[in-house]
């Protein structure tokens, strides 16, 4: 299991060009994948973005790509014969015409506009897009060792947070006998004020407190709770993109929890449930943090 955070960063000398590839991701609810390189290197993008889905499940990534040319490698020096033997004629002229002193050198022609220009060789660009794909796999390496680190933490806080809510759990299955009980002794004790001397019916206190139990029980709820559990300590040891599929499960556990507290009628239980759900909030905000 991985966290959707981290960071892989490789470099790579090939074909007269120095490749750096770095991988950054944040949280987000689905892959959302951005491709960042020089304007002339835009063939990369889509190759980058197949590369990147095929090892990322779902997180806010941004690829950085810097290629720099080795000297000469990248480029060549073109000279505008005419256009310089045009310039050179049209200085002699000036010489001739108005007896202006001549030191007309090589470089002040080389300096002259357009006299020498610079073409970039043609890129290939199936190589060029083959070595950048083998240094992002390296960075994405990188990249993955540090999410599948900060996974295990999360993993570890998660079920430390699931055995809490077993505990609480089974906290709320003891007090629930105990409320029907509490709350029968509270009826009989109020149909004794208001009959004074007069004799309690014992089957009619039975009844009421039947019912009572019958509303307040909270047996289908636990049981679906210790259920969820068991399915997220599954997930979590199944690893993997799970985040998506936790992030659901924590939803139905806090709609247990919701249940539960909307049966509660004392002060022992409702703080339980208070509890409960926030253990459960504690989890869906680690949970958010999983690939």
């Amino acid at each position: 299991m991985k966290s959707m955070t981290g960071y892989g960063r490789a470099r790579l000398s090939a074909h007269g060009r120095e490749i750096t590839v770095e991988v950054r991701a944040v949280n987000h609810r689905y892959l959302d994948c951005t491709v960042k390189a020089p304007r002339v290197y835009g063939f990369l993008e889509d190759a980058l973005k197949k590369a990147a889905s095929e090892r990322i499940a779902r997180g806010r990534v941004d690829i950085f790509i810097a290629i720099e040319d080795e000297e000469a490698a990248g480029s060549e020096i073109l000279l505008n014969e005419q256009l310089a033997g045009s310039y050179i004629q049209a200085l002699q002229r000036l010489h001739e015409r108005f007896g202006l002193e001549s030191r007309l050198t090589v470089m002040d022609v080389a300096k002259l506009p357009d006299v020498l220009t610079s073409r970039r060789a043609e890129i290939d660009a199936d190589e060029l897009t083959a070595d950048v794909l083998s240094v992002f796999a390296e960075a994405a390496g990188g990249f993955d060792t540090m999410r599948t680190r900060e996974g295990v933490k999360l993993a570890e806080d998660v079920r430390s947070r699931a055995g809490t809510i077993l505990s609480l759990v089974g906290e709320v299955e003891r007090r629930s006998p105990e409320r029907v009980a509490a709350y029968r002794e509270k009826l009989y004790k109020r149909m004794q004020e208001v009959l004074e001397s007069a004799q309690v019916d014992e089957q009619r206190i039975l009844l009421e407190a039947a019912v009572f139990a019958d509303k307040t029980a909270v047996d289908e709820e636990t049981v679906r709770l210790r259920s969820h559990i068991s399915q997220l300590e599954l997930m979590l040891a199944e690893g993997g993109a799970v985040g998506r599929k936790l992030d659901f499960l924590v939803q139905e556990m806090n709609r247990e929890a919701n249940t539960i507290g909307s049966k509660a009628n004392d002060a022992a239980m409702s703080r339980l449930v208070v509890d409960l759900k926030s253990e459960i909030e504690k989890i869906r905000e680690q949970i958010q943090n999983i690939e």
